[in-house]
């Protein structure tokens, strides 16, 4: 089967692409996941130039007091925005930081035509609408033998590594998974703040109940984030205990950067598992505090820092079953701008 699909000769290819397609790549991009579905971005494009910049106003002080979260949502955003660009015939030439006296302003991107779209661009394009936080217990992902090599492989191009944990290890995990849930137990101001950005309904930024599980199933992950109870309730099918791989992405330093590149990986490995067809869940929690973040580091000592975990396994309920989180409207988080202007 031939992989690659060439490109019919297009009107913006030689000027780059236009506003439309930039704006319809930052629609698709802004699916990415991010810290309570905060959704921290900004973007302007000036004609020639894409910018992204972080959104101060939804840093979350409590959860994510010195913004690692919301730059490795940054970065999430960011890869998404790269593969949602290939799709629609563009590579992205990405400058990181490109303004020392600005540290919101996390990159400017540039666009070269590309030759042809691979099918695998399209998979993961398609696996950008497809993706699901899956909070609910996962079973054991089907030949995971064979998959990690693939992200190992994947994470070539990232400035971040992979470290596969063992079965092992889950006890230790989940023991600081509950240190960070006691630690956090009378602190009304993280509280109020995650009640503030989960539970709601009718919201188009936060998590919604109707993806949170049920007190019962949050049960069954004991490394999972202790959420206010919601509404999806596992299949009878799903294993009564969590039984998912884990995956730690970790940095060589905990620099703005490393944070920002290990968010752009995250998006490379939550894609390549979704085309794959597994479901998965990404654990922030867990290096939050700085004693929860030692226990991880101590399983993992090979991953550097550790940034986050990500859970993946097969899932009860097929991606379609499973409910869609909102997005802020584009419009909200993209402008136009001319290149003399000084954006944001």
């Amino acid at each position: 089967m031939n992989t690659n699909s060439l490109m019919p000769p297009a009107p913006d290819m030689i000027a780059g692409p236009t506003p439309e397609t930039v704006r319809a790549a930052v629609a698709l991009a802004c699916r990415a996941p991010s810290l309570h579905n905060t959704q921290p971005w900004k973007w302007v494009f000036d004609g020639v130039v894409l910018h992204l910049y972080s959104d101060p106003a939804r840093l979350l002080p409590e959860t994510d007091p010195f913004g690692r979260q919301l730059l490795l949502s940054c970065g999430a955003v960011l890869d998404h925005l790269k593969v949602a660009l290939a799709v629609r015939g563009w590579r992205a030439l990405v400058v990181r930081f490109p303004d020392p006296t600005r540290l919101d302003h996390l990159a400017a991107i540039t666009f070269t035509p590309a030759r042809f779209v691979t099918m695998a661009e399209h998979f993961l394009a398609e696996a950008i609408e497809r993706r699901r936080t899956d909070r609910s217990p996962l079973s054991p992902p089907a030949d995971w033998a064979d998959f990690e090599p693939r992200i190992t492989e994947l994470l070539e191009d990232y400035a971040a590594t992979a470290t596969f944990l063992t079965q092992d290890s889950r006890g230790d995990l989940a023991q600081a998974s509950r240190m960070t849930a006691a630690r956090r137990r009378y602190d009304s101001m993280y509280r109020a703040e995650l009640r503030w950005w989960t539970g709601h309904s009718t919201q188009v930024d936060g998590v919604p109940a109707s993806v949170l599980a049920t007190s019962g199933d949050s049960a069954r992950v004991p490394l999972g984030r202790t959420f206010p109870a919601g509404q999806t309730i596992s299949a009878e099918s799903a294993p009564e205990i969590d039984a998912s791989a884990l995956v730690v992405l970790g940095t060589e330093g905990d620099h703005p950067l490393d944070c920002l590149r290990c968010g752009e990986a995250l998006s490379a490995v939550l894609l390549e598992a979704t085309v794959a067809g597994y479901a998965t869940c990404t654990l922030t929690h867990l290096t939050e505090l700085p004693a929860s973040r030692a226990v991880v580091a101590q399983l993992a000592p090979e991953c550097g820092v550790p940034q986050v975990v990500i859970r993946v396994g097969a899932a009860a309920n097929e991606p379609s079953d499973r409910p869609r989180t909102a997005r802020r409207d584009v419009d909200s988080v993209f402008a136009m701008r001319p290149q003399t202007a000084r954006a944001y």
